[in-house]
């Protein structure tokens, strides 16, 4: 230390007083310093459905990550209200005998998704529900939309989502989230769910959402990875483009959304941060099922410290500007947040 002190004699001079870790020195000073904190208020967790009685069926592609019949999902929203989470976002998987190329289940009054809404708000009236609003869960070409050949069919697919829509609201559902990017979705949906008497029911647009290759153990949780006949580039985004999203996110608020949503998450933090920053709207990211994947897959070979790197990428969203998340380690998360 002297050796130091001789080499620069003043240092003070130097730094002129500003001496940025002297409020990194203890940890309550770290505390009082935080820019962003994160609750378990912050996140919303997306959880998969499927048939049968006391079923938990693991997610071969998603470590930790179960399927719920909707019996469990009813104990599942219980202790995630138990945590402080306020929403709970439900997914079915679908076996090729509920998949055609109308994706008729969606208009199911007794599909999973609608027991799930009807079973939880039942039992567990203090948690929200959100659902999902796009057909690839029972089209048997794995698209969001309607297909003509080679062709998504945009005017026509809306008509299917409001049907979707109108389902899941009279079901229960709180927030119904329009994943499918087809041009014109919410106002439609906005104007339709207003029409039936479902004007309380919240429209968390997809608003952003990318042809990203994330995706791929989601779609192994809802069974359609063997069905998706081509790609999705022609109606979700590229990768490339962001002053692209900032278009979508207006376009979708001036519809109707009360929540926009960026998808993927970490890969694009810059999108949420100028989506906040431009519109100042409820704005969520989704954690999506790659990025959950890699981090388990990466702390089951003991190359990082797999609690650790959850709260450092759950903490890196809200510094972004993300309002909430979703994300399949909420429960965890929370149960860490809540023991201080």
């Amino acid at each position: 230390m002297d050796q130091v002190n001789r080499t620069i004699p003043d240092m003070d001079r130097i730094l002129q007083g500003r001496r940025m870790r002297r409020v990194r020195k203890f940890e309550w000073t770290r505390r009082m310093c935080r820019e962003t904190t994160l609750t378990p208020d912050d996140f919303i967790w997306p959880i998969f459905l499927t048939e049968g009685q006391g079923v938990q069926e693991p997610v071969e592609s998603m470590p930790g990550v179960v399927r719920y019949s909707v019996d469990e999902a009813v104990g599942a929203a219980q202790m995630a209200a138990d945590l402080g989470i306020p929403v709970i976002a439900v997914f079915p998987y679908s076996g090729p005998e509920k998949r055609d190329d109308w994706g008729s289940e969606a208009d199911n009054p007794d599909n999973l998704v609608c027991q799930a809404c009807r079973a939880i708000c039942k039992a567990v009236p203090g948690i929200g529900i959100m659902t999902d609003v796009a057909l690839d869960p029972y089209t048997d070409h794995g698209h969001d939309g309607l297909l003509s050949g080679d062709d998504i069919l945009n005017d026509e697919t809306i008509a299917r989502l409001i049907s979707q829509s109108l389902n899941q609201a009279r079901a229960g559902s709180h927030i119904v989230g329009p994943s499918d990017m087809m041009d014109g979705r919410i106002g439609a949906i906005r104007q339709a769910l207003d029409g039936a008497g479902h004007d309380d029911v919240i429209i968390m647009a997809y608003a952003a959402k990318y042809a990203s290759a994330f995706y791929g153990p989601f779609r192994d949780a809802v069974g359609a990875s063997g069905a998706l006949k081509g790609d999705k580039r022609t109606y979700q985004m590229s990768p490339a483009n962001g002053l692209e999203a900032l278009r979508e996110v207006e376009l979708d608020i001036n519809e109707g959304a009360d929540m926009v949503m960026v998808k993927p998450g970490i890969a694009y933090l810059d999108v949420v941060h100028r989506a906040k920053d431009a519109f100042g709207m409820p704005t969520f990211a989704y954690q999506v099922s790659g990025e959950y994947s890699m981090i388990e897959a990466a702390a089951a070979q003991g190359w990082i410290d797999g609690e650790k790197v959850m709260m450092e990428s759950l903490q890196a969203f809200k510094r972004a500007g993300a309002d909430g998340i979703l994300t399949y380690h909420a429960v965890r998360a929370a149960t860490r947040l809540n023991a201080g």
